[in-house]
């Protein structure tokens, strides 16, 4: 029997910028966005389905209502929703937001 087993280990690429405010591409402004507690989004922001969801509004091309899209920032960033504060940028799930819409 071997004294050792070869072993295959994923590796992941890292993105070649740092993610940042400046370097934002606003993909998680794509996402839908349940409301799931109340931190204030202004109603005009908000859609409420045939059940009585509550969910962020979203344009006609599926960027969320509140994005500015001149900046690419958040037009009610201390009162967007909880789900948006806990995303964060430049973690896993931003980053695969990212590569999956450069890549549709």
């Amino acid at each position: 029997m071997p004294s050792h087993v070869a072993m295959n280990i994923a590796v992941k690429t890292l993105p070649d910028t740092e993610i940042t405010c400046t370097h934002c591409e606003a993909c998680c402004c794509r996402l839908e966005v349940m409301l799931i507690t109340e931190t204030g989004v202004p109603e005009r922001f908000i859609e409420t389905d045939q059940w009585g969801s509550r969910s962020m509004a979203r344009l006609d091309d599926g960027w969320c209502a509140a994005l500015n899209r001149s900046t690419l920032l958040c037009m009610i960033y201390d009162n967007r929703p909880l789900i948006c504060r806990e995303f964060e940028m430049g973690q896993d799930e931003c980053i695969t937001e990212r590569e999956a819409n450069r890549n549709p």
